[in-house]
């Protein structure tokens, strides 16, 4: 895959540029030369077995940028305002579902009961394989396990971005499966390390 190349390429020029730069032109340099690449069409791509490698490769610059040591975690980096492959899959894919929101429709929106499912998305009805792999059917599922404090501000874009960018970055993901993993009823802080 030619995006593995290109971000190999930002991995050696921010290494290059390391003893110049302060820590604000290397989250600069970052941010227009890897982030861009990276994010660009993700939620197409974010859910393939080819994002292992994309995040190494991140992990390699997190460790670069931060003056880490090669046998540091990088959970912890990640939490320096810098979202990981997956979380930047799940963010730009939600980010997707609100502004495509008048495609999308709430439980509440199909029947008038007062439930605890009633802040989830209602599912397309497909048992095509190619459309539960797509990013319509991933993007419902993804929201549908947002903690409700989240999934709230679903009518309200700046402020659901604010909160699930917090979220994400709390949780530091390294797979989809860690998603999934997360108990949605836990009540979660969102403060998080600033440099």
């Amino acid at each position: 895959m030619d995006l593995s190349h290109k971000l190999n390429k930002a991995c050696f020029a921010i290494r290059a540029t390391k003893t110049l730069l302060t820590w604000k032109s290397w989250k600069m340099v970052y941010y227009s030369y890897f982030h861009s690449v990276m994010s660009y069409g993700i939620i197409f791509w974010g859910t393939s077995p080819y994002s292992n490698n994309i995040l190494r490769i991140q992990k390699i610059i997190i460790r670069i940028i931060t003056n880490s040591s090669k046998r540091e975690s990088c959970r912890q980096l990640y939490k320096q305002q810098i979202l990981t492959v997956y979380g930047q899959y799940i963010y730009s894919l939600l980010m997707f579902v609100v502004k495509s929101r008048e495609v999308f429709s709430l439980n509440s929106d199909i029947h008038d009961r007062n439930t605890r499912y009633n802040l989830n998305l209602h599912f397309p009805t497909s048992n095509l394989k190619l459309v539960q792999r797509g990013a319509f059917y991933s993007g419902v599922k993804i929201f549908n396990h947002l903690p409700p404090s989240i999934k709230d501000y679903f009518r309200k874009p700046k402020c659901f971005k604010i909160k699930l960018r917090k979220f994400l970055l709390e949780h530091s993901l390294y797979s989809l499966g860690e998603y999934f993993k997360i108990n949605p009823n836990e009540t979660y802080s969102t403060n998080t390390i600033q440099f």
